[in-house]
């Protein structure tokens, strides 16, 4: 953030984080401004006149009224380039492990630090030459950032016109790496406000799953490459470690995960493992396509309030490479905390508890920036942003508003079941609350990649899974032993269905991620398990006879079979399933 061309005021109020500040006239709305003698960053949030207020991102403690108050008159901006991934970022894209070099394991306030390394030097490769013309969003040249992920040097939103000098080498970030005719110069560098949606040529709809390796997931509530998600849960209930399996796992070229006031427990062990996790794509460390941004609890309230925007801004960089990125926010129901004690600062009329009346369409803009495009260029790039939000609804209760005014937005609901967390059911995601709507959209995808029996096995396990939960009752009444043995044999397929199919281990090397045709095996092995099983019933066979055979055994392993190394093991099941119950409806 440079201080050039600047204006200067002085504070007139100062509320927490929420300072007010006379004498800046030329003042515009989220310009970013010093504030006092430590020049503190904040951002002007509204103007009254003269009289501007202020949201601070670091400790107001110590600052008196009277000080200057310097508008740098540009808004707060992030810097995007080369060395994002593999960061570790604080709210306002300082970078973490830099600072703690710089001033120890506390951020002494006023510390500016650059985001990016500045003297590291780039292998540069330029893709264009002197004499070819060149519009916003055309790639110029790579940089090859980590092991599966080139990083695309673009042109500025706002730069056009003719190459009169590019060249191949070793650059720093900042320096010159190719120049116009009209003297504009282009970095590898560039900046962008973090509260604008960066510009694309076109959105287009979405049509490809994001494979995320969870059964429940994938199966029932899967969620497109350019889609959103919402994962509201209770204390306990598995958020993180959720979006963490999902992080790893997830079929996304960029991850960018969001600590969004979280506590600092949770967040360090998220920067602790992650370092450590190994990317099953390339076998490289997952941070080298990961970028983290860490914002706890007891970090200043602005910053948190800034963090998701950061995030988002640069998940969209990389989208506009075209690739596929995954940001993951956790969780938003502390950015909407944040929202409502910047709003109370700044004695707003409160809406329902106690939340801005904005709550709504602030959530409804953010998500918004979730999306497939094409992105600016003369190269057709297709890149997508896909988001899981968690939220954290006090007592679990999903009537609150954040996650009511989430849900009207997102596509996906996953919604997590303290109780199933309780009984170390992870996933814990409750089949009968959570939803998708985007079903329908993804069914030529399936059709496509022959996928197509899916949907009909879907309907299937989910009509047996919401029988059982009717069944329930009257067994809670009158116990098991009173039902027909055809009712019996949902519960017990039931059973299989949660404890040997949605059920899932994230210590296993195996099961933590299971690929879409093993999952799609699975399911018709249960499925033809219960098929096969009714229809001998009808013929006779006893229920006590059918529970003993050794299939269901062999069915209760099939998410430890390693794929697609021992397919025809899994194959072996499904066909063994047809045999087993044949020969007992022979020995009658």
């Amino acid at each position: 953030m440079t201080q050039t061309d600047v204006k200067q005021g002085f504070i007139s109020r100062i509320a927490g984080p929420v300072v007010e500040a006379k004498g800046l006239h030329a003042a515009k709305l989220y310009n970013v401004v010093f504030v006092g003698h430590l020049k503190l960053v904040g951002e002007i949030i509204r103007l009254r006149g003269d009289t501007v207020s202020i949201q601070v991102y670091e400790d107001t403690s110590g600052v008196r009224l009277q000080e200057p108050v310097v508008d740098s008159g540009r808004p707060f901006e992030v810097e995007l380039g080369p060395g994002l991934l593999g960061s570790i970022y604080d709210g306002v894209e300082r970078p973490l492990t830099t600072i703690a070099e710089a001033t120890g394991i506390y951020i002494a306030r006023g510390t500016q630090v650059a985001a990016l390394d500045l003297e590291k030097q780039w292998e540069f490769t330029a893709t264009m030459k002197v004499g070819d013309k060149v519009l916003a969003g055309d790639v110029i040249g790579t940089v090859p950032e980590s092991k599966g992920v080139l990083h695309k040097i673009m042109v500025p939103v706002g730069t056009e016109g003719t190459l009169a000098q590019i060249k191949s080498g070793s650059f720093k970030v900042r320096d010159t790496v190719a120049e116009l005719e009209d003297g504009a110069t282009i970095a590898m560098a560039q900046r962008w406000p973090i509260r604008i949606g960066r510009k694309f040529h076109q959105k287009i709809a979405v049509d490809t799953p994001l494979i995320t390796g969870q059964r429940v997931l994938d199966t029932f509530f899967p969620l497109p490459k350019g889609g959103a998600s919402i994962i509201p849960g209770g204390f306990g209930s598995g958020k993180t470690v959720t979006q963490q399996a999902l992080a790893k796992y997830s079929d996304a070229d960029v991850v960018v995960y969001i600590g969004c006031g979280e506590r600092g427990n949770e967040m360090t062990e998220v920067l602790t493992e992650f370092p450590h996790l190994q990317d099953p794509r390339t076998g490289d460390a997952l941070m080298k396509r990961t970028v983290l941004i860490a914002n706890t609890s007891n970090m200043p309230v602005a910053a948190r309030e800034a963090s998701i925007y950061t995030g988002i801004t640069i998940a969209e960089y990389y989208r506009d490479m075209g690739y596929d990125v995954a940001l993951f926010a956790d969780s938003t129901s502390r950015w909407g905390e944040a929202l409502r004690e910047i709003s109370g600062r700044m004695e707003e009329m409160p809406g329902e508890e106690g939340y801005p009346a904005y709550l709504a369409s602030r959530i409804a803009a953010f998500y918004e920036r979730v999306a497939r495009v094409k992105s600016l260029g003369a190269e057709a790039r297709i890149g997508s942003v896909s988001m899981v939000g968690a939220i954290s609804p006090p007592g679990g209760d999903f009537s609150e508003p954040m996650t009511q005014n989430s849900l009207r937005i997102s596509g996906a609901f996953w919604a997590l079941d303290r109780n199933l967390a309780y009984q170390r059911h992870f996933p814990s995601i409750n089949w009968l609350q959570s939803f998708s709507l985007y079903l329908n959209v993804l069914k030529p995808w399936y059709e496509r990649n022959h996928f197509s029996v899916f949907e009909d096995l879907r309907q299937e396990a989910m009509g047996l899974l919401q029988a059982e939960q009717s069944l329930q009752e009257i067994v809670q009444l009158v116990g098991p032993d009173s039902l027909p043995e055809s009712d019996q044999l949902i519960l017990e397929i039931c059973r299989m269905l949660k404890e040997d199919y949605l059920q899932q281990s994230a210590f296993s090397e195996i099961d933590a991620f299971t690929p879409l045709p093993k999952q799609l095996t699975m399911l018709e092995a249960l499925l033809q398990y219960y098929r096969s099983a009714k229809e001998a019933l009808h013929r006779g066979v006893s229920l006590k006879a059918l529970r003993s055979l050794t299939i269901k055994q062999q069915l209760a392993r099939m998410k430890e079979v390693p794929y697609p190394h021992d397919k025809a093991v899994l194959d072996k099941i499904k066909d063994e399933v047809k045999t087993q119950i044949s020969a007992l409806e022979g020995a009658q």
